[in-house]
């Protein structure tokens, strides 16, 4: 059983994982604009990821006999001044959404809920992988800074991510 401190926590999670879903979706929607196909493909996938996330709390919550409560979602930015401006605050989300998995981490070994802690440490192993993956192209956008053809060929590459799978999705 959830202590009322800790499903909280938990569904604030919930929360934030929608917002991440929601901002991806918007990056996505903001690369089909710009005609960039791949880095909207490859941001999709980021905004299924996050879905996949949040419902992964939202079960847990449940199996643990908690009760979810959905709160209000912010609504996300839906222009950049670049692909690397989107990028770079794709990152800088990652390290926030890594934050907040830290101080759930905190909370549950302050609780002494062990089962949290374990369930904890999917996501804190997933944001290390989160977190390098908008690095990298973070790095690639920063070397091919707005030479046409370094865009063209990082969006045919980006455009080659495929979705992620229910229990171990990486990118």
């Amino acid at each position: 059983m959830l202590s009322e401190k800790m499903q909280k926590a938990l569904n604030d999670q919930v929360n934030a994982e929608l917002f991440s879903f929601y901002l991806y979706l918007s990056m996505a929607a903001y690369f089909e604009a710009e005609n960039l196909p791949g880095f909207a493909t490859w941001m999709r996938m980021q905004a299924d990821e996050e879905m996949i996330h949040a419902m992964k709390f939202f079960d847990y919550i449940n199996e643990r006999n908690g009760r979810v409560n959905l709160g209000a979602i912010e609504a996300p930015k839906t222009e950049w001044d670049s692909a690397l401006a989107a990028f770079e605050e794709a990152l800088e989300h990652e390290k926030y959404i890594s934050g907040r998995i830290n101080d759930l981490v905190a909370l549950a070994i302050a609780e002494n809920d062990h089962a949290t802690n374990s369930f904890l440490q999917w996501f804190v192993d997933e944001q290390v992988e989160e977190e390098a993956s908008v690095d990298a192209v973070v790095q690639d956008l920063r070397r091919v800074a707005d030479f046409p053809p370094g865009i063209f060929m990082m969006d045919r590459e980006l455009g080659t991510r495929g979705p992620a799978a229910a229990e171990g999705e990486g990118g």
